[in-house]
């Protein structure tokens, strides 16, 4: 009887609205996923009334950072994170043609925060492919990865891809185990500080410094005027300090991995170091003799060379850097591996990188007072290229 009235109420309610027409528009509430298939075909004029309002983030950033499964079974257990490090390391953000606009230092912490929040992480591998950059950046990035792993207490494997140089490296010595491949470029353990001359092509076109400073060293290292040779000791010593803290941390790191002879007292380099600054005849025999070891002078290796220097544990590629990383963490063959990324940056493959470049300029010079923003700094960098003298400082 209940079904029949039912019935009944609903036939009503057609021919009501069929005859008299609908005087209110209805609300029409749709919830969950919509399925459809096949062809759709409407006739007839449709009208729509309201507003339409859409958003557009003009800040690349603003999306968090969230893990992205790549590969391996999203069910198996724990994850390993790849975490990127690529590019020209310095504490700046990029604005570059087509670049993502970021800080490469705060994306690598925000990386490292997102780790340490999330206990389905059970391993990293650090994807380095960088010449190095600034001396304070790259240390900042080190210590991030230390803070990790005091964290976390999960391995850290560091694998180099093209180049993996200066800072790159510097980075990677804070790993369990670093792999490069056997055509990487590696090494570059050195410091530099790009300083110009320009007095003289000032002067060319009539321009004339007259700078008004208290301190008679605050404009130690301008282009505008030349160095005078206390000042160049005073910026040598800073670079030799600097490089002191890598061959230390290369040593420490390394160990017993590294060549005998590379692995002399750290007084032997002070010692070197104050006979730099002496009579240059008197102690060209004592310079040579405690001249730093070859791997410390600066040049880069390849993959290979490097494995036979102690520099690097292993030759192979990121999966085998991925499948290391696997076994030290005593995860399953097929676990998940996730890069960590922004909604709008794209991660299909363990390759992907987020688009990031500093605006460069066709003279490699950086003229201190035309750009604030871009003053000479103290790298940890390979430095082949003129247009990282004026990205990196």
């Amino acid at each position: 009887m209940s079904a029949l009235l039912s019935g009944l109420a609903m036939a009503f309610c057609v021919i009501t609205l069929t005859l008299v027409g609908c005087q209110h528009p209805i609300k029409a509430l749709v919830g969950g996923k919509m399925d459809l298939g096949g062809k759709m075909g409407v006739d007839g004029d449709i009208r729509m009334t309201g507003e339409v309002a859409t958003t557009t983030r003009s800040d690349n950033t603003a999306t968090p950072i969230r893990a992205v499964v790549i590969d391996g079974n999203r069910h198996a257990g724990g994850r390993i994170a790849i975490v990127d490090v690529d590019g020209l390391l310095v504490n700046r953000t990029f604005s570059g043609l087509n670049s993502m606009g970021e800080n490469p230092v705060a994306l690598f912490r925000e990386k490292m925060r997102q780790i340490e929040c999330d206990g389905s992480i059970s391993a990293v591998v650090l994807r380095i492919n960088t010449p190095g950059g600034g001396v304070t950046a790259s240390d900042m990035i080190a210590n991030d990865v230390a803070r990790l792993k005091q964290c976390r207490d999960i391995p850290v494997v560091a694998c180099l891809m093209t180049t993996g140089c200066g800072g790159g490296y510097y980075i990677a010595t804070h790993a369990d185990h670093i792999v490069a491949h056997p055509t990487s470029v590696v090494g570059g353990i050195g410091v530099i500080l790009n300083s110009y001359n320009m007095e003289d092509t000032l002067a060319q076109q009539n321009i004339v410094s007259v700078p008004v400073k208290a301190g008679d060293k605050i404009d130690l290292g301008s282009p505008e005027r030349t160095m005078d040779d206390d000042e160049r000791d005073i910026l040598q010593a800073m670079a030799d300090q600097f490089h002191e803290r890598f061959i230390e941390q290369v040593r420490r790191s390394r160990g017993s991995k590294l060549p005998a002879d590379a692995m002399r007292a750290q007084a032997d380099l002070i010692a070197a170091d104050e006979l730099r600054f002496k009579d240059e005849d008197e102690n060209t025999a004592d310079e040579e003799e405690d001249a730093p070891h070859e791997i410390f002078d600066g040049r880069v290796w390849t993959g290979s060379q490097a494995l036979a220097h102690g520099l690097v544990d292993s030759n192979g590629y990121l999966d085998d850097a991925i499948d290391i990383a696997g076994r030290l963490a005593s995860l399953p063959v097929d676990s998940p591996v996730v890069l960590l990324r922004r909604s709008n940056d794209r991660a299909m493959s363990e390759f992907d990188i987020t688009p990031n470049m500093p605006m460069s300029s066709l003279l490699p010079v950086s003229i201190p007072g035309l750009d604030r923003s871009m003053m000479p700094t103290f790298l940890y960098l390979w430095q082949p290229e003129p247009k990282f003298v004026t990205a990196g400082g």
